[in-house]
């Protein structure tokens, strides 16, 4: 038999523990890309307006940072630039989690120059050859004689290995790049080198840089739903099996009429446009 101190004892553990899981329940933690970081920094700051007692932290990183997160249970939401790799889900599994990704909008991979760069358009294999080195000044490609200057995103970013896959694929970037850990970082590097090249998510395209149309066709909402633009890309949120509770409250959110008008906000492609382009496109 207990006695009443040993009862009360364990009324509190079980206490505690209750408070412990209800805790965890209205916990959020969001960690990885810095592409989808506005898109997850506004929904994010309107969702705990609107839910007062859910606790939520989010971070950068890159996408390859936030799937590792979500591998090693350190994160709720991974958020991602690029789809998961086998490797990576394997490497999930073996570890009992189960990446379900979830898309959240849309997005166009843009490079740009800085604004008094006379360079308006260049192709694919362009870009491609700037990358490499082997195109190393502006006058190759309609520009004038100015030593070209690439920047690049690291190679834990999703918005790097997108590159590769539109641009690059597999081919080496040369090792004069300068390798930058974020959007934000790229922006201001462009905006202060009048040699500089670089590329964004098109929510991180402002005034400060120049877009360049790619294989004549210029990088906007319209093209990108519709995927004429050829730099296209998907945005995820990748979560351990279906969500649950407060995550799968937050998920529903961004993916709602209202979390999509953050997303149109933040200068992303929201998915409920995305989808009447794509009925357009069957009529």
């Amino acid at each position: 038999m207990f006695s009443i101190f040993q009862k009360a004892a364990l009324l509190s553990i079980a206490f505690l523990m209750a408070a412990g899981v209800s805790f965890a329940a209205d916990s959020i933690v969001i960690k990885g890309s810095t592409t989808v970081l506005p898109v997850a920094q506004g929904t994010l700051e309107a969702f705990m307006k609107a839910n007062p007692g859910v606790q939520m932290s989010l971070s950068g990183g890159g996408s390859g940072e936030g799937i590792k997160a979500l591998i090693d249970k350190t994160t709720d939401i991974a958020t991602s630039s690029r789809e998961i790799k086998d490797k990576e889900i394997e490497l999930a599994k073996s570890k009992g989690v189960t990446p379900v990704a979830h898309v959240v909008a849309y997005d166009a991979i843009i490079p740009v120059v800085h604004p008094k760069n006379k360079v308006k358009n260049l192709s694919i294999d362009q870009l491609s050859q700037i990358y490499q080195g082997k195109i190393t000044n502006w006058k190759e490609v309609g520009g004038d004689d100015l030593k070209i200057v690439v920047i690049s995103r690291d190679s834990s970013s999703g918005t790097f290995e997108s590159w590769d896959h539109f641009v690059m694929k597999k081919a080496k970037v040369t090792p004069k790049a300068q390798m930058l850990a974020s959007n934000g970082a790229l922006v201001t590097a462009v905006s202060k080198n009048k040699y500089a090249i670089a590329y964004l998510g098109i929510g991180y395209v402002n005034k400060s840089v120049k877009p360049l149309q790619v294989n004549g066709i210029t990088a906007s909402l319209q093209t990108a739903m519709s995927k004429a633009y050829p730099f296209s890309r998907e945005l995820y949120m990748y979560t351990d099996g279906e969500p649950h509770g407060s995550i799968a409250k937050y998920i529903a959110f961004v993916k709602s009429a209202e979390g999509q008008k953050i997303v149109a906000r933040e200068g992303f492609v929201p998915l409920m446009d995305a989808k009447k382009v794509s009925g357009r496109g069957k009529k």
